[in-house]
């Protein structure tokens, strides 16, 4: 019998094995990598809640916070204007444009960087829109008012003339501010009475629950 063919050659046979190892090998180190995948995923992904900036939010939305941006911008250009008139009859009403001016633009930066970011959060109010809403109420009354006594006392200077226009310009950027947010929540004094009146003679679920239990007592 020729037993030529039925014998191993050493070679081929550690060809076999390495091949054999590497296959499993890589099998393996790639099933280890689908496993890893889901536990390395989310430290990856950003975390929205870590945000300074909370444009739209509950209290401002982005077309509100354009707006209050175009208030700011109005009721400083207004006040940097007044500042270049150097002369003036009678400068009270000068005077009261600065104030309302000055005030309103740093009234509203201020109410601006509180509402559009988290340090609204530090400062205990509860009532951000009432806040938001008679400021802005009170500052578009004020601005008119004084725009329209300057006005009526800024002579011929061409500084003054600009200075007025802008405030009446700020003017009308606070009143549609003041519109936009009674539209949408109402006036808050009114809001009150109306949960007044709905609730009155309505018992709440804790009152029905104390009355249930003297009654059982």
């Amino acid at each position: 019998m020729n037993t030529s063919h039925l014998s191993l050659n050493p070679n081929h046979c550690f060809s076999f094995l390495l091949s054999s190892f590497n296959f499993t090998f890589i099998q393996r180190f790639k099933s280890l990598s689908i496993m890893a995948e889901p536990v390395y995923t989310p430290t990856t992904t950003p975390n929205p809640g870590n945000s300074f900036c909370l444009i739209p939010s509950a209290h401002l939305d982005r077309n509100r916070f354009i707006l209050k941006v175009v208030e700011v911008v109005l009721s400083f250009i207004a006040f940097i204007l007044e500042e270049t008139v150097d002369s003036c009859f009678t400068c009270s009403p000068l005077y009261f444009f600065e104030f309302v001016s000055c005030t309103a633009f740093l009234f509203t930066l201020l109410l601006l960087v509180l509402l559009s970011t988290k340090l609204h959060e530090k400062i205990h109010i509860g009532a951000w829109p009432t806040v938001d809403m008679i400021y802005t109420g009170v500052i578009a009354v004020l601005l008119f008012i004084s725009s329209c006594i300057f006005a009526a006392d800024r002579g011929s200077l061409v500084q003054a003339t600009v200075a007025v226009v802008f405030g009446f310009l700020a003017t009308v950027a606070f009143s549609i501010d003041f519109g936009l947010m009674v539209k949408s929540k109402g006036l808050p004094f009114l809001n009150k009475d109306k949960k007044q009146e709905h609730t009155n003679g309505i018992q709440t679920p804790a009152e029905e629950e104390r009355l249930k239990a003297n009654e059982t007592v």
